[in-house]
């Protein structure tokens, strides 16, 4: 079992609050807009991180992190992208994936909205953590904290961490 801390759209801002349920985690998964590397290596000292671009990262952070990051961890595989879209409507870049290969958990940012959705057709789970950030339209920052376990994806929590 491991204990995950997701987050997204950072935009080069991370603060204690952040790093308090980075401690608590087993790894963190950035989905992508870090903005700086400091947002990264901050985390990444604390615990294991797996991160992914986004559209607004610089030449050092796209040199650092991958555009997508497939993986299987507890018998769960993850699909790890900045800009994918969402159940029914995934975009061009991710939707003959998805159909062809499907991923149990497909996640993505940019939106910096939270959405955690089921695709029952392609059985897969969507999750977007919102924006953990200060920049950008929405008014409170948002994290997920999750579990993965042989196979499954249990205890998910939307973790708020205040107004922007």
């Amino acid at each position: 079992m491991k204990k995950i801390l997701l987050l997204s759209d950072t935009h080069s801002y991370v603060d204690d609050r952040i790093l308090h349920y980075v401690s608590e985690a087993d790894e963190v998964w950035h989905a992508g807009d870090i903005g700086d590397l400091k947002v990264t290596d901050s985390i990444a000292s604390i615990k294991p991180l797996r991160a992914v671009y986004g559209n607004i990262d610089n030449h050092k952070i796209r040199a650092t992190f991958p555009l997508n990051q497939r993986f299987t961890i507890e018998d769960v595989s993850v699909w790890i992208t900045h800009i994918g879209g969402y159940p029914p409507k995934y975009n061009n870049n991710t939707r003959d994936e998805i159909k062809s290969n499907p991923p149990k958990l497909f996640i993505c940012g940019h939106s910096h909205i939270l959405k955690v959705i089921p695709d029952k057709k392609n059985g897969v789970l969507h999750m977007n953590p919102g924006a953990a950030g200060k920049h950008g339209f929405h008014k409170v920052r948002t994290m997920l904290r999750f579990e993965v376990n042989n196979g499954s994806i249990d205890n998910l929590e939307v973790i708020e961490l205040g107004k922007k």
